[in-house]
């Protein structure tokens, strides 16, 4: 009976990687490489250039998105110059940019990396194979690969970005091993279906765990991290995004384990937690939700 299953399961595989591979090949974009801008004008062009002659390299349909987040250095029409399709995202956040750049995206598969030349955009072909293999995320992994002199603060190397994904990994089953890197890739098909809502750097544990959550196939490939080329100083908080992190990690986990108080206390959940409690009359069913936490709760009486 296993036997069979497994079989199965293997065909069914085999269908999907099949049928991806037919749209892959009959769509008018099939990759699609989107950037988060903020004052990038030192480094977006290198980064539009090297992504494009990646493309090139594999003679895929491709596009480039720069996700502009309200620059003020003429990122925009640097980008535009260099070939770039420019969506301008009002909502401030790593993860807002992101987010409205692939929803404008139309390739088949969607890579995503920063525009501050710290990722080799060279690697987009290898992201691609792996996607094409039926993976539904692609990873880089830095830390398997090679990480530059100056690339990465120490405390980030050895303590906040290693603490945070061997969290992730111990909550929710990931094999991801480097939940925070910019370079990655998935099908775009898959993204509606993630409910992908955090604005701030927390987005990148949010798209690991709910495609963990979603059994989607995860891969990773091996790469380099470089210094960034900015002239002024990182986007990043160290304090700051490490505690959105842990507390998105939290708040999806509780998330998932409040589902199984459902049969013993008539509780429903949504799909989020809050840590702001409704108030007044408890027999009222009541949403909580604030624009600086996206997470919500649902809670009804047993009256």
């Amino acid at each position: 009976m296993s036997t069979t299953l497994a079989a199965s399961s293997h065909a069914q595989s085999l269908a999907a990687s099949a049928s991806s591979t037919d749209s892959f090949e009959t769509a008018e974009i099939q990759v699609s490489v989107v950037m988060p801008c903020l004052n990038e004008a030192r480094t977006v062009a290198a980064c539009i250039l090297q992504a494009r002659a990646a493309q090139d390299s594999r003679q895929y349909r491709g596009e480039i998105i720069i996700a502009d987040n309200g620059s003020t250095d003429g990122s925009q029409s640097i980008a535009e110059a260099a070939g770039a399709r420019v969506i301008h995202i009002p909502e401030r956040g790593y993860g807002s940019a992101l987010r409205g750049g692939i929803a404008a995206a139309r390739g088949v598969y969607v890579v995503m990396g920063d525009s501050d030349c710290s990722y080799d955009f060279g690697e987009i072909p290898h992201f691609v194979d792996k996607l094409r293999e039926g993976y539904d995320l692609v990873m880089g992994n830095r830390f398997a690969g090679e990480i530059k002199p100056g690339a990465m603060p120490w405390h980030h190397r050895y303590i906040g970005n290693p603490v945070l994904s061997g969290i992730g990994r111990l909550l929710f089953w990931s094999e991801c091993r480097d939940f925070h890197c910019g370079l990655r890739a998935l099908r775009r098909e898959m993204i509606d279906s993630l409910g992908l809502r955090c604005k701030g750097m927390e987005f990148a544990s949010e798209m690991v765990i709910k495609m963990t959550e979603a059994q989607g196939r995860i891969g990773e490939i091996p790469i380099t991290l470089s210094p960034d080329g900015r002239d002024h100083p990182p986007h990043l908080r160290s304090v700051r995004d490490g505690m959105r992190h842990l507390q998105t990690m939290l708040m999806l986990f509780v998330n998932r384990r409040f589902r199984t108080l459902i049969p013993l206390f008539g509780v429903r959940p949504a799909r989020f937690w809050s840590p702001k409690p409704p108030v007044g009359n408890p027999a009222i069913l009541r949403r909580c939700v604030t624009e600086s936490n996206p997470y919500i709760v649902e809670v009804r009486s047993n009256q």
